[in-house]
């Protein structure tokens, strides 16, 4: 999208099957602008601002949800470190964010048990969104500037020519490149092989569930607003009348650490709930009401990692 947006009208995007099909297809979809790197904060940003441009452009509904969110700190240490994100968040100009206190962070989210907390930092400008429809969003929106897209055609060989630009082999034909651009997400690994690069990614997997309607949802006028517990390793957002929690995996597992085969697609990996089982006890602690919430479905789902 960008490459058209900036006047490139002779490009392609390869996919290997359909759009979203590895990760994209079964995110959780929060967004946030929050990174110790004030470059990347300062892109993700600017990403955020572009969600409704780029619904407007293409004509997709891309489901979203302007909710503002709260990262939560109880340990002294990641309090300041807070504090030092909103001092990046400022040197960017994003103007969105506040520090809180722990009686605001139970206004944003009242589904919050604050004991122990020390306070939060709040950012209006975050949210949720529909993967599916956002990417084809983008996807479109490209297409209107004169992108192609090729779909279920998998690119099998990267060969250097002797004039600098590359032989793209896909199953369909060799498309002659000037530049080529992986994009691969659980594939990067072998196709930066391809071109003589050793990419250090490898697909790891990453739990969250959707729970059943949880009656202190279902009793708000309004979403609440996403909750990242940065102590105890979860987020959470609502859907529906209930919640979808995550957790950042703190015993991670890798999973086909040399990429993912090439007939993956919109396929899960069975829950591995025991190895998680210390954040979902810190999550049940910060968020009570999970404690009676019945589970509707459980996602376990590859995403590419450094």
């Amino acid at each position: 999208y960008h490459l058209t947006r900036f006047g490139w009208s002779n490009v392609a995007l390869i996919e290997r099957a359909e759009l979203t099909a590895g990760s994209t297809w079964h995110a959780a979809a929060g967004f946030h602008a929050l990174n110790a790197d004030p470059n990347v904060a300062a892109l993700q940003d600017y990403t955020i601002n572009l969600y409704r441009e780029i619904e407007a452009e293409s004509g997709w509904d891309i489901g979203l949800h302007m909710t503002g969110g709260v990262n939560i700190a109880s340990d002294p240490a990641r309090w300041e470190w807070l504090k030092s994100a909103w001092a990046v968040f400022q040197s960017v100009g994003i103007e969105t964010a506040r520090l809180v206190t722990p009686d605001e962070i139970k206004a944003i989210c009242p589904i919050v048990d604050v004991t122990g907390v020390l306070g939060g930092l709040h950012d209006s400008n975050e949210g949720h969104l529909d993967p599916y429809g956002t990417t084809h969003a983008y996807a479109g929106a490209a297409k209107k500037r004169g992108a192609d897209i090729i779909l279920r055609n998998r690119v099998v060989e990267l060969k250097p020519r002797a004039d600098g630009r590359w032989d793209v082999v896909t199953e369909q034909g060799t498309i002659i490149a000037e530049h080529v651009v992986n994009a691969g997400g659980l594939w990067a690994k072998q196709l930066g092989r391809m071109a003589g690069i050793d990419l250090p990614v490898t697909p790891m997997e990453h739990h969250y569930f959707i729970t059943e309607d949880i009656p202190e949802i279902a009793a708000l006028d309004r979403e609440i607003g996403i909750a990242v517990d940065l102590d105890g390793f979860s987020y959470l957002r609502q859907e529906r009348k209930g919640v979808l929690l995550g957790v950042y995996e703190q015993n991670p597992k890798h999973w086909n650490m040399d990429g993912a085969p090439w007939d993956y697609g919109i396929e899960l990996i069975p829950e591995d709930i025991d190895r998680i089982s210390p954040e979902l006890a810190k999550a049940h602690e910060r968020f009570p009401c999970l404690a009676t919430a019945g589970i509707r479905k459980w996602v376990n789902g590859a995403f590419t990692f450094t």
